[in-house]
């Protein structure tokens, strides 16, 4: 768990807390600049997601949606028209409540994800 404040993590030894400099995007550029192959980077941030593919980390978003170099030009585009037109006011609000569903999602693409890693998979 990578933040810039103090986060509670569970108690193990396959867990590990990271605390960086406050700052824009710190946490990101740690978890950027340390991803790589046999990592999983659980993550929302299109941009952070792009960063950690091309530096060959698996990377799973919180509903289970996969990021991968054949997706992630195609998501980089559709953030960045929502971004336009949430700036220019055509859209309003957040986005919408995680459901079971989606937890489901994230856990079969978690394991999925780990699977892959374990088999020596790309």
């Amino acid at each position: 768990m990578v933040a810039n404040t103090w986060l509670r993590v569970p108690d193990s030894p396959l867990v590990a807390r990271v605390t960086v400099a406050e700052g824009l995007d710190r946490a990101d550029d740690w978890i950027a600049e340390h991803a790589g192959p046999g990592d999983i980077v659980v993550t929302a941030d299109v941009p952070l997601a792009d960063r950690c593919v091309k530096r060959g980390a698996r990377v799973v978003g919180p509903t289970g949606r996969i990021f991968s170099e054949g997706s992630i030009g195609a998501d980089l585009a559709v953030r960045n028209l929502m971004t336009a037109l949430r700036e220019a006011g055509e859209v309003r609000g957040g986005g919408r409540a995680m459901t079971k569903q989606d937890r489901s999602r994230f856990l079969q693409a978690l394991d999925t994800a780990v699977q892959a890693i374990r088999r020596g998979a790309r």
